[in-house]
C-alpha cells in the first residue's frame, strides 16, 4: 500500500513561517533560507518513501503556496499604508 503524503500546499504553519522569514531576508540570506527549506522538505518526503516525481510535485505546490502567502502579506502591507495616508 502506498503512503499518501499530506499536501505540502496545505501546511499552513510552514507556509506562513517561510513567508514571514522571506519578508525579512534579502539576497543570499533569502536564497540560503529557501534552499535549506526545500532540502528539508525533500529529505522529509524522501524518508517517507516519496518518489522523486512526488517530491518535485510537492515542492512546486509548496513554493506556489509560499508565493501566494507573500503576495497576500504584501497586499496587506499596501492596504495598511494606504489607510495610514488617508
Amino acid at each position: 500500500m502506498a503512503l499518501a503524503h499530506f499536501p505540502a500546499d496545505r501546511r499552513r504553519a510552514d507556509i506562513q513561517r517561510c513567508a514571514q522569514a522571506l519578508l525579512t531576508l534579502n539576497g543570499e540570506d533569502a536564497n540560503r533560507f529557501w534552499r535549506d527549506e526545500m532540502k528539508s522538505l525533500a529529505a522529509t518526503l524522501g524518508r517517507q518513501g516519496a518518489s522523486a516525481l512526488d517530491i518535485s510535485h510537492q515542492a512546486a505546490l509548496f513554493m506556489n503556496a509560499v508565493q501566494l502567502e507573500l503576495q497576500h502579506l504584501f497586499a496587506q502591507d499596501e492596504e495598511q499604508a494606504l489607510d495610514i495616508r488617508a
